[in-house]
């Protein structure tokens, strides 16, 4: 079970983006469809996304896009041609959404997109022991899922990130939201664990069913 640390805005680490970092109200495009002139955009809002990107990838984007200015503010560089070939911008990062523990247990948590997902049933029928699926969720030993628990400051139910619908955010746009949008961050050790985890799921193989 991992659980999320709370980084403040005088903080070093809250200044640039960081794998662990979670966002609320982030916007997926689905889609862009223009006919007869009119443009419709169709999009998810995903109350909460974690940042998987690797960190250092993050850093070494992070130190060709700001630089100090000499009140030691943080100011955007214009990006020159220079710059992009210093190959360290990255163009987009890697989000997967957290959603609410309880609603991923149930299967509910896609319903309002009109989806019925497999819940994953707590417990036995008979008494309140926990089901063997329920106690691979929680001990992170099911491959597609990561569950999160948060300070009580935090007001955040415990949380699943789906490493199957992991998708990519727009730098610039990231850094654009990101004061508003910013909500903690998972600590070291235990974003590696996640970041492992979700390289583990990506590069898994399928077999055939030889049934």
């Amino acid at each position: 079970m991992t659980k999320a640390v709370i980084i403040g805005a005088n903080d070093e680490p809250f200044y640039r983006v960081s794998q662990g970092d979670i966002y609320k109200d982030v916007e997926y495009i689905e889609s862009v469809k223009e006919q007869d002139g009119d443009i419709e955009i169709s999009k998810i809002i995903f109350p909460y996304v974690i940042v998987l990107t690797q960190d250092c990838d993050l850093a070494q984007d992070f130190s060709d896009r700001f630089a100090q200015n000499t009140s030691d503010e943080l100011i955007q560089c214009n990006i020159s041609d220079e710059l992009i070939q210093g190959n360290s911008l990255i163009m987009s990062v890697l989000v997967a959404p957290l959603y609410n523990a309880e609603q991923v247990c149930s299967g509910e948590h896609l319903s309002e997109l009109k989806r019925n997902m497999n819940p994953i049933v707590k417990y036995k029928k008979k008494g309140k022991e926990e089901t063997t699926d329920y106690k691979r969720l929680l001990q992170n030993e099911t491959p597609r899922y990561h569950y999160v628990t948060f300070r009580n400051e935090l007001n955040m139910s415990s949380s699943v990130i789906d490493f199957k619908h992991y998708f990519s955010l727009n730098t610039d746009h990231l850094y654009s939201i990101k004061e508003q949008n910013f909500v903690c961050k998972i600590s070291e050790l235990y974003r590696e664990h996640i970041s492992q985890r979700f390289a583990y799921f990506l590069s898994r193989i399928g077999l055939p069913d030889n049934k």
